[in-house]
């Protein structure tokens, strides 16, 4: 695997606005942070790195998100294993038919469009952080379809449901990962 600096020159590559490449190291954070909470402490750089790539290809093919990916990411060296991991968070959503099946994937699934309903959350708040920020009052966001209306409240609920945790622990779990980047 390559290193991170890599991984990041690699994210950067491909995403030139601010807003993508954040949202990679929000989603490297994340994966990092559920791989040591949930046991997998010996991958939580696989786990992270496919956080990081998540969305190579998103900013400059967005039709073909999910799909244009596998070739940047062979060409980088990433076996099939890892390019399917990456690929899995599009399921029934992108051209990816590569569906969530390890527990890694399931989290990537899972905290893809929850981090964006939290990032979009914080940003309404007088701190701008998500440091301090309640599942209680995260939820009436969730519950209002206006809201971050991009955010797929479904993919999310499934998401958990794949996890088999409650959608109040995912959200708790995925605000505590994200205040660690802060």
């Amino acid at each position: 695997m390559i290193s991170r600096d890599e991984g990041v020159a690699l994210l950067k590559r491909y995403n030139k606005e601010e807003f993508h490449i954040h949202h990679g190291l929000t989603l490297e954070a994340c994966m990092r942070y559920f791989a040591q909470k949930l046991g997998y402490e010996a991958e939580a750089d696989y786990w992270a790195m496919v956080g990081l790539l998540h969305d190579i290809d998103f900013e400059m093919w967005p039709e073909e998100h999910c799909v244009r990916c596998v070739e940047l990411l062979k060409e980088a060296g990433f076996d099939d294993g890892f390019i399917h991991s990456v690929c899995s968070h599009g399921y029934g959503m992108t051209g990816s038919q590569h569906k969530p099946e390890h527990e890694m994937e399931k989290v990537l699934f899972a905290v893809d469009e929850l981090t964006g309903l939290i990032g979009a959350y914080a940003l309404m708040r007088p701190d701008k952080s998500v440091k301090g920020m309640e599942v209680k009052s995260l939820k009436k966001k969730f519950k209002d379809k206006k809201f971050a209306a991009g955010c797929s409240r479904d993919v999310i609920s499934q998401g958990a449901e794949m996890l088999g945790v409650s959608l109040d622990d995912l959200m708790a779990d995925t605000i505590k990962a994200m205040e660690g980047m802060e």
